[in-house]
């Protein structure tokens, strides 16, 4: 790439560094990734505290901060937990071994807990305040007990099993996540019995109580396991009970793929197997357990003492979304319906006729994206249509892109499929919509044994008079329907020659093994994604050496890679003005003089999850500019994603789009001061706080209030992104 030429300009001065300041070099440069992710989801659970959203949101905000740690147990704390075990000692790039890392995250993480435990007693209160109760069996009234007992008997007896424990009845396997109650009891003989009652998840975690006369705004709920407490005599009747607590285990859902495999489905379905009886990493256990019936379960787990935690709070806090109710609108967010994009309407709805007028960006969930559905189902049922291909990496149940695919081969149209099995927690789903494809004879294709596929492309082939066409549809997030309602992500629509053939490219490096060389526009990972970059980050280090302007924005999910990260740490020496929007995980560490001075970095959390991925490069005209190289990719800055993974990353050529993406979504991300924080050396974050004078911005608001993309640019024009000013969290 060569560098745009433009009249010198000195615009930014690097910064010297105070006398004695001491910068950090070697593994002190960057910040682990285990600890940033607990301060991304500290921050997520902090939301739940802020009081400027709904009750039922920050219960919710509580729920998804719970889900998340749950699933960072399982995942991550399991990977370094084996290698503990399997005696590994490399370190992180940060200079940690498995144990010290393991011994910093067990810190964090119990201040989380402790800080979870506090809120939910908090939000406790203030959905009593509101008539939203979740009430224990000592408040229940005569009749509630009478309705409680029915319910038991007619609605859990059933499908409750008690179990005894003894020689002949040994410990049972305990599922993951779910609860079970240890039970001591006295037999006829007066001798002392253990038992358990796993609680099945298809029970509902909360019962909801009858409504009680004269208290219409009042709803009551009682946890299952205080439900099946009061009835447990049922359950085992001729023995005496003399105590019971429940517990609940996580266990390692980490899963490592054997090379040598040669059936990659029946693999994966062999692998989900074992991750159901992964092994405990996490033992959560009632307060009111009797030390007794504590001991019995930490030595049939065979679990150490140091992932054993006692909770004197609710057990499973991620279930607490089930206490959100539907018919306490003035609790939730106000309800918002994605908007049909107006050049498909004002086309008839004629997807291809939009793209063929003009590339087009639809912003999701703002942007419907039945847009996306249209595109495939319009492609199904033209008869002009050839060729359909896919990728699917996630998408939901009954899913209206699985069908539209198996009409589409039904029809006669050549139809291939990428589904990637290594999607986590979603293997066991895209092994079974495979076997639909398949029967309906699409070509499905899993992909590479050691690369994930997590680009999303959808290609359209159609014949046109003389001509063949390719309509290409370029997104940065999941092919799932409903996170599209919650995720902000972009999709771009064109039927560019180049970058159609570009898409033809990975395709078949996916299908045929061929690698995608020579692409003209695009770049695709593994490898041509992180050299793009690169090149680059090198060019605006040129500008800025000269003078010229020079600034780099980035957004994303997490910024993890050392080598990007160490290039920006360069470019931030040579005087770039670099800003940073990342959700969750960051192992750069911004504004230490001498290494990142220049560099700030946001993070936006609020009603909606920011998803997007984009790379803007001023190339010698400062951001924003039109001259400015703009990219949207599925691609996060993480050695997984440039390495280890069919990514796929495409420049923005047309004038609308580029100022939509530049000007527009990226400007208001940066100017985001209402759900905003700053990102600090040390991996912390406060949150950001408007100057005196200063109007109030939310982006996800801007964004659902304005009707269109277009026409926002100048809006927003006068709006650089600001200096961040702060207060502590």
């Amino acid at each position: 790439m060569q560098a745009a030429k433009a009249k010198p300009k000195k615009t930014t001065q690097v910064k010297s560094k105070p006398v004695g300041a001491k910068i950090p070099t070697g593994p002190d440069r960057y910040y682990n990734r285990e600890l940033s992710w607990l301060q991304f989801n500290r921050r997520v659970l902090e939301e739940a505290g802020n009081p400027n959203h709904p009750l039922l949101e920050r219960l919710r905000f509580l729920s998804i901060s719970a889900s998340n740690l749950d699933e960072f147990f399982m995942v991550r704390a399991a990977g370094l937990y084996g290698q503990v075990t399997a005696g590994v000692t490399e370190v992180s790039v940060d200079g940690k071994s498995p144990e010290q890392q393991l011994r910093d995250i067990n810190v964090v993480a119990a201040e989380l807990v402790n800080a979870k435990s506090q809120l939910w007693s908090s939000l406790k209160r203030e959905l009593d305040d509101v008539g939203l109760c979740l009430v224990e069996p000592a408040d229940l009234t005569k009749d509630d007990s009478q309705w409680l007992q029915e319910r038991f008997r007619s609605h859990l007896f059933p499908v409750l099993t008690p179990l005894n424990v003894d020689p002949s009845h040994p410990f049972p396997f305990i599922l993951n996540k779910a609860l079970t109650i240890a039970v001591n009891m006295i037999n006829e003989e007066d001798q002392l019995m253990t038992g358990l009652i796993p609680i099945p998840h298809q029970l509902d975690r909360f019962v909801r109580l009858p409504q009680q006369s004269g208290a219409a705004n009042v709803t009551r709920f009682v946890r299952i396991e205080a439900v099946i407490g009061l009835f447990i005599q049922e359950l085992f009747p001729s023995f005496q009970i003399k105590d019971h607590g429940a517990f609940r285990v996580l266990r390692d859902s980490d899963i490592e793929f054997q090379e040598e495999a040669e059936d990659l489905t029946a693999a994966y379905e062999a692998l989900l197997r074992r991750r159901r009886r992964g092994s405990v990493i996490r033992l959560e256990l009632e307060g009111r357990t009797s030390a007794c019936l504590r001991k019995f379960v930490i030595e049939k787990l065979d679990v150490n003492e140091e992932v054993v935690f006692v909770k004197t709070s609710l057990l499973g806090l991620a279930d607490v979304s089930k206490l959100i109710v539907n018919d306490r609108p003035e609790l939730l967010f106000r309800p918002f319906n994605p908007r049909f994009p107006e050049r498909v309407e004002e086309l008839s709805g004629d997807v291809f006729a939009a793209i063929k007028a003009k590339d087009f960006v639809v912003h999701h969930p703002y942007e419907s994206f039945e847009v996306v559905l249209r595109y495939l189902r319009q492609a199904v049922q033209d008869p002009s249509v050839m060729a359909i291909k896919w990728t699917l990496y996630r998408t939901s149940a009954e899913s209206p892109i699985v069908e539209a695919l198996q009409e589409a081969a039904d029809l006669g149209k050549s139809v291939t499929a990428v589904v990637e099995l290594k999607a986590r927690f979603d293997e066991s789903a895209n092994i079974n919509l495979s076997r639909q494809l398949e029967q309906a004879g699409v070509h499905v294709v899993y992909g590479f044994q050691q690369l994930k596929t997590h680009a999303k492309l959808g290609m359209v082939v159609r014949r046109e008079g003389q001509a063949v066409v390719t309509y290409c549809h370029i997104g940065t997030g999941n092919y799932h329907p409903q996170t599209a309602r919650i995720y902000t992500d972009l999709s771009y629509f064109t039927d560019d020659p180049a970058i159609a053939r570009d898409v033809a490219k990975v395709f078949n490096f996916v299908t045929g093994y061929g690698k995608p060389s020579d692409l003209e526009m695009m770049a695709a990972s593994p490898h041509g994604i992180r050299q793009r970059i690169v090149e680059h980050i090198d060019e605006e280090i040129q500008f800025a050496k000269q003078g010229q302007p020079a600034a780099i924005w980035f957004k994303m999910n997490s910024l993890v890679d050392p080598a990007i990260i160490d290039k920006l740490y360069e470019a931030s020496n040579a005087g770039l003005q670099i800003d940073l929007v990342i959700r969750g995980i960051c192992c750069l560490r911004p504004g230490i003089p001498g290494l990142s001075e220049n560099i700030r970095v946001k993070s936006i959390i609020g009603r909606f999850l920011e998803h997007s991925r984009i790379y803007c490069f001023g190339q010698g005209h400062g951001l924003p500019s039109r001259r400015a190289a703009v990219y949207i990719a599925s691609a996060d800055i993480m050695q997984r994603n440039l390495n280890r993974r069919v990514e796929a990353m495409v420049p923005i050529t047309n004038s609308t789009v580029h100022e939509q993406v530049l000007d527009q979504v990226m400007r208001a991300n940066l100017r985001d001061n209402e759900q905003s924080w700053e990102i600090l050396a040390d991996g912390s974050h406060r949150r950001i706080e408007r100057a005196e004078g200063e109007s109030r911005f939310n982006a996800h608001e801007y964004f659902m209030t304005n009707p269109s993309l277009s026409g926002r640019g100048q809006a927003l024009e006068q709006h650089k992104p600001p200096r961040l000013r702060l207060k502590n969290s």
